[in-house]
């Protein structure tokens, strides 16, 4: 541990010093947390790691090296981002609501809230199939849901929408506009392809900075689905969809697959326009809610979250990432990015500092739990009677031998100031 002071001049000539202490801790010769900071916020990870490599992107000669970038392909990548805003602000257009329009949304939420189910249009599954009938993706994944014989039922005894894997059922709430049950719709769809197509991974499976990624991963793939469906049903010629979309949380979703969409058809099925949309999921603030509600799993599991080491389980987590990329139709739209996805900070980092404090909370528990259970193995072993340097030496015959024998030395050290303690 170290401590920094600080002079600052406050007063006049008057100086105060103010004490910043820095801690990091180690467990068994790992490092769970790379630095803590004692301040007036929560614990967090503190990254002051500088990567050299990357120092050249800072120098003026790469940017004028025409081997490494030349001008015309600067300007070209900056004309063609151009190109695609003015083409979707275009079609963004064609979306706009009137004031008056605007007004008889207003009144129809203010209904449906003070009235309650009677100002609500009653309608059924069928009215939900017109309009999956429209889309190629959502009638791809009604179709396997159909085949693995999961059933829609609307009701009003879920919040929003659920998928019950074991019932094989999707519970869509029944008095909210036919535009939202159709979004709810796709997305459970999507849900049930994933479950069936063994991308439906439990996160508290896996270690929590692999449980983080899969957790963001799954709900980024359920709003490609919901974009791409809603996009579909535009080009078909029903704009009724699309319009809820520019006007509701995940219009910037919408834009970032659109803006891959209009401007080449083909990206629809070779998996650019999803994968644009799996970025700009990333970059927005939704992974911290996320992982807000992940971390409240791991911390209210009541069959004690217990993970292994994480790379035991790298090789799944690039099995996984592919299968979650696979579409009804098209090439799978993350299996060229798996191995960056696990690697690339943007989708893997903890940016929230609370979440990042609960996180490092639940690894260091964990990995005290483990040293507890050496330190009480170790001493019923020492009450039995057998000396640990014998076996030790015995160890030390195979390949981890000199490793086991510095460990098992380094336990009873601490198990004997254990016992003093007590």
């Amino acid at each position: 541990m170290s401590n920094e002071i600080i002079d600052n001049a406050c007063d006049g000539n008057k100086q105060n010093k103010v004490k910043k202490f820095r801690m990091a801790y180690s467990l068994n010769n790992k490092q769970p947390v790379q630095c803590t900071l004692i301040s007036d916020q929560p614990f967090f990870y503190m990254e002051d790691s500088f990567d050299a490599e990357d120092d050249y992107l800072l120098d003026e000669d790469y940017f004028m090296d025409g081997a490494e970038i030349s001008e015309e392909d600067l300007l070209s990548e900056i004309n063609s981002m151009k190109d695609k805003m003015s083409a979707y602000d275009a079609v963004s257009k064609e979306c706009f609501l009137t004031k008056n329009q605007r007004l008889d949304q207003f009144k129809e939420d203010s209904d449906n809230m003070t009235l309650g189910q009677s100002a609500v249009v009653q309608t059924t599954l069928k009215d939900i199939e017109a309009f999956i009938s429209k889309s190629r993706m959502a009638t791809a994944l009604y179709k396997q849901a159909q085949d693995n014989g999961v059933k829609i039922i609307l009701s009003n005894q879920v919040e929003n929408s659920a998928y019950d894997a074991n019932a094989k059922t999707i519970f869509v709430r029944a008095d909210i506009d036919i535009a939202e049950k159709f979004l709810l719709v796709v997305q459970e769809l999507r849900h049930s392809w994933q479950d069936h197509n063994g991308a439906a991974a439990n996160p508290l499976q896996y270690h929590p900075d692999q449980a983080i990624l899969i957790n963001r991963s799954q709900k980024a793939d359920l709003a490609m689905a919901i974009i791409h469906a809603a996009w579909e049903l535009k080009l078909s010629g029903d704009k009724t969809i699309w319009q809820r979309i520019e006007s509701s949380s995940i219009s910037d979703l919408g834009r970032a697959f659109a803006r891959e969409a209009i401007s080449d058809f083909r990206t629809l099925n070779d998996g650019k326009a999803a994968s644009a949309l799996f970025e700009t999921w990333f970059l927005s603030e939704r992974p911290n809610f996320e992982d807000k509600e992940l971390i409240h799993m791991m911390m209210a599991d009541h069959q004690n979250y217990d993970f292994t080491e994480s790379d035991q389980s790298e090789k799944v987590l690039v099995n996984f990432i592919c299968k979650l990329g696979e579409q009804p139709f098209g090439n799978n739209y993350l299996a060229k990015y798996a191995h960056m996805i696990m690697s690339d900070t943007l989708f893997t980092d903890v940016r929230d500092r609370a979440n990042a404090n609960f996180l490092w909370f639940i690894k260091f528990e964990q990995t005290f739990k483990e040293t507890e259970q050496e330190l009480q193995s170790s001493e019923v072993i020492k009450i039995a009677g057998i000396d640990q340097h014998i076996n030790n030496k015995e160890d030390n015959q195979n390949e981890h031998g000199s490793y086991q024998s510095d460990r098992l030395q380094s336990a009873e050290i601490v198990s004997i100031k254990f016992k003093k303690r007590r």
